[in-house]
């Protein structure tokens, strides 16, 4: 089970305890969101949590994004694997190798641009190699026939997309998840999440029944947007109920 977590939202403290609460309830990875000003693959709900993040006085900059981590691998003892999702502005602006390098030295193992389309993805690609920072390649409801070459240079997991659109809860996914999933796995057998959509139990076992991994963002920033500095235990009991229904 992958939760995501927008950074800031409502401050990087409620943050560091909403991750330390979702991996002791039960979380196999976290990907941690840098918020930004047009976060274009996301919904409303989302959209929303960035701009709250970042309406805290320029305080949720990548630096401070950064210590956070630091203090999750550090002093907090988080073992799972953290990947950041962001955009190719954040990484462009702060300097790509001076990016992917920190991300490297303070324990983020991959790298999720949903903005940088695969044929374009060189751009990031040989850094991440030399840094050893997974770049994460997205498989979408209309990649078709590139499935197979997306797959077949894949690291880390592959993240497919449930649904057409941006991020957000869906009462149903339309799409046939096991028949891109079994494209995929003719080209590679590294694990395969799915997300977009999914934030019931039930949804969350069906999908599971297929994949490796079940991501949920948009419910999990409900949750924050609803109780504030209080969400931790919410998010924890939340991520809890979705980690039994897929095991």
């Amino acid at each position: 089970f992958i939760p995501f977590i927008t950074c800031g939202d409502p401050d990087l403290e409620t943050t560091e305890d909403v991750v330390l609460a979702a991996v002791a309830n039960g979380a196999d990875l976290v990907e941690l969101g840098i918020p930004f000003s047009d976060p274009t693959a996301e919904g409303p709900v989302i959209q929303a949590a960035n701009l709250r993040a970042l309406k805290q006085n320029d305080s949720v900059t990548a630096e401070a994004v950064f210590d956070l981590v630091r203090r999750l691998r550090r002093d907090r003892k988080v073992t799972v694997p953290l990947v950041f999702m962001t955009y190719a502005n954040v990484v462009f602006s702060y300097g790509a190798e001076r990016f992917i390098s920190a991300c490297s030295e303070i324990g983020i193992d991959g790298l999720i641009l949903p903005d940088i389309p695969y044929e374009e993805k060189e751009e990031f690609g040989p850094l991440c190699k030399k840094y050893d920072v997974d770049l994460i390649s997205f498989i979408a409801p209309t990649s078709g026939n590139r499935i197979g070459q997306i797959a077949a240079e894949a690291e880390g997991f592959i993240y497919v997309v449930s649904s057409m659109g941006v991020t957000g809860v869906r009462s149903k996914i339309q799409t046939d998840i096991a028949a891109v999933i079994k494209a995929v796995r003719q080209n590679t057998d590294i694990p395969v999440a799915v997300g977009f959509g999914i934030a019931a139990p039930e949804q969350a076992r069906e999908v599971a029944g297929a994949a490796d991994g079940v991501i949920v963002g948009s419910a999990i920033i409900k949750l924050l947007e609803e109780h504030g500095k209080d969400a931790p235990e919410y998010v924890g009991e939340y991520v809890r109920r979705m980690k039994e229904a897929i095991i």
